[in-house]
């Protein structure tokens, strides 16, 4: 089994997916995002939970450092699904936004302290695209009206994101190594592919498998 089966495969479909992207209508977006309405409440069900696993790239993580003054390794945090290499070495991809216990690190008394910073995918929640076509994640604030002008800063930012997850991607393909499956043993590394490529740092607790 392979993270990546067959690049020049996949590659190729990637650029499609690009150029498909690039014709993307923020206003069509837009169109649809008001018919089926959304305010965001301010709940914070988003950034608690199980299902608050949020994707950052490696330039969000740096515009998070540079304005909070922290490390890689207090944003951010490898994912635990991943693949064991024949040296004991865990092997996973992208970066999630670090967590502490189920929430996000940087949600605290009820506010994002990084709103300015925040992720793509959460300044597109709770929508997203998939192939170009509108989805929408689970949200109280779904179906409430939201203005034209707040709709088309979503349908924006969404084909913002839409075209940065494929660009990282594509980068991501082209720089990563494949290696050789095996069991687990204890005391190695934990190596995280991305867009830069491979990224070394001590094994974390996961799912062992």
């Amino acid at each position: 089994m392979s993270f990546v089966p067959d690049k020049n495969l996949l590659l190729a479909d990637l650029e499609r997916s690009y150029a498909a992207a690039r014709h993307l209508s923020a206003r069509s977006l837009a169109g649809q995002i008001e018919r089926i309405g959304f305010q965001c409440l301010g709940c914070g069900q988003c950034c608690r939970g199980d299902d608050n696993s949020v994707v950052v790239f490696p330039f969000e993580v740096r515009r998070i450092m540079a304005k909070r003054r922290l490390d890689w390794l207090e944003v951010a945090q490898p994912p635990e699904e991943g693949e064991w290499d024949n040296n004991g070495n865990f092997h996973t991809l992208e970066w999630r936004l670090k967590k502490e216990g189920l929430r996000c690190r940087f949600y605290e008394k009820g506010q994002c302290t990084i709103y300015g910073q925040r992720p793509l995918l959460c300044r597109t929640y709770p929508f997203y695209l998939v192939e170009g076509e509108l989805r929408c994640s689970e949200c109280p604030g779904l179906g409430m009206r939201i203005n034209e002008d707040a709709a088309q800063e979503i349908a924006g930012q969404l084909i913002l994101r839409h075209i940065t997850e494929i660009v990282e991607a594509i980068a991501l393909t082209k720089k990563y190594q494949d290696f050789q499956r095996g069991g687990c043993k204890e005391g190695n590394c934990c190596i995280i592919h991305d867009s830069e490529g491979e990224h070394t740092i001590p094994l974390f607790t996961a799912q062992r498998s």
